[in-house]
């Protein structure tokens, strides 16, 4: 089973999911904002990935802005990445696509159809 991670208001999201649905890809459909990943799943997540830590942080967000996380992330450590990441599911960068053996962030049509 395919996990998409959304916001429902972000126009990126809406766009994947709408990609899905014309590909007839059966997917659950997760609220990022609501029930995002904890530190325990992203690290799997991560891992699985094989992407740089920083890949997984929406770096066109508002939080992401107002804490200055583009000048903060390259002193901090993977652990404290993880928690900050951990901490509200607006960081994390979307839609985050999670298959079995893949996971890829943000909608690339182009990766997607690899694995889907």
């Amino acid at each position: 089973m395919i996990h998409v991670y959304c916001y429902s208001r972000c126009s990126t999201c809406k766009k994947a999911l709408k990609w899905l649905d014309e590909n007839k890809v059966k997917y659950e459909l997760i609220d990022i904002k609501e029930n995002h990943p904890d530190e325990k799943t992203l690290r799997i997540l991560h891992k699985k990935s094989g992407l740089p830590l920083r890949r997984f942080f929406n770096t066109s967000g508002l939080i992401y802005r107002e804490m200055e996380l583009s000048k903060k992330l390259p002193d901090m450590s993977e652990d404290d990445m993880y928690k900050l990441l951990a901490s509200d599911g607006m960081i994390v960068k979307r839609p985050l696509l999670v298959s079995d053996d893949k996971v890829f962030t943000g909608f690339k049509e182009d990766e997607w159809k690899t694995i889907l």
